[in-house]
């Protein structure tokens, strides 16, 4: 199993755990949107080309077909009426199915048939919420997990984790990266991490790199990274900023760093900061400065 799909395979693991716990808390908006944004994922999977997928055809089919119980469950959740075809009990089911993908090899616990991908958006999805990493979304695109060519001596931040004192609370969290003038100007192409991989206690983790394509030493003086961590209200229904951290040029050095967070708006000329929070809860980076 490659690192690419052993990491997709955990997405989507804990984005059916959260849907099931949101269900079984009776958050039933919360449970929709997470059932309904992870059954478009698995359908985009399902009808994947064979070239494009890691995925043998009969592990896409059952892919789809799990797909398909994530919608019959959110269809059951939206009804007034009773409904007997599928419960929380069957959907539970389903996970360790997920999990063992690979080596799944039993008969389908449920009468179900992968449907046509279709467009099903659950509100706010269109505001990058994808898990894709090669997808166009919001102010940028996600990071690709290799690099063909690298530019010589720019920084790859690798964003561990953040410290929030509602951590479980965020819906698809993600973290969008710019690199801004003392004006706000951006300097370098905006970037969108993948959705979190998971969240546990206080922490949020992403464990994901990201490579600012500029020479650092190229960079205006008063530069200054940015990290704005995203999450989707689905009372709301849009994808709202919660918060945001950043570094200034004379902060790059290689190994690790904790760096504050700030209130939102985000503050892109740095007059107006308002920290988070007292409590110790931080961004979590290991910065490496890529040579030749």
């Amino acid at each position: 199993m490659s690192e690419v799909t052993r990491s997709l395979l955990q997405r989507w693991g804990s984005s059916l755990r959260r849907g099931a716990d949101f269900d079984s808390r009776d958050q039933l908006v919360e449970a929709i949107d997470k059932y309904q944004i992870l059954a478009r994922h698995l359908q985009k999977e399902a009808q994947a080309q064979h070239n494009n997928s890691e995925f043998t055809e009969e592990q896409k089919k059952t892919i789809g077909k799990i797909a398909t119980c994530l919608e019959l469950q959110s269809a059951a959740l939206q009804s007034t009426q009773s409904q007997e075809e599928f419960k929380l009990e069957d959907l539970k089911k389903l996970e360790p199915i997920l999990k063992n993908i690979l080596t799944y090899n039993k008969e389908f616990p449920f009468d179900v048939q992968p449907i046509p991908l279709r467009r099903i958006l659950a509100p706010g999805e269109e505001e990058n919420l994808e898990f894709e990493e090669d997808e166009e979304g919001g102010a940028g695109a996600g990071p690709p997990d290799s690099f063909s060519a690298r530019v010589p001596d720019t920084l790859l931040p690798r964003i561990e984790k953040i410290g929030l004192k509602d951590a479980g609370q965020c819906i698809d969290p993600y973290i969008t990266v710019s690199v801004k003038d003392l004006n706000g100007i951006d300097l370098t192409p905006v970037q969108d991490t993948p959705v979190a991989s998971r969240e546990e206690d206080t922490y949020v983790h992403f464990n994901v790199d990201i490579e600012l394509q500029k020479h650092v030493e190229k960079l205006t003086k008063g530069a200054a990274i940015f990290f704005e961590f995203k999450h989707y209200k689905p009372k709301k229904r849009f994808t709202s900023t919660k918060c945001f951290a950043f570094m200034e040029i004379d902060e790059i050095k290689p190994g690790p760093i904790v760096i504050e967070l700030y209130k939102k708006p985000t503050d892109f000329k740095r007059k107006k900061l308002q920290l988070l929070t007292k409590k110790p809860l931080y961004l979590h980076l290991h910065q490496t400065l890529h040579k030749e």
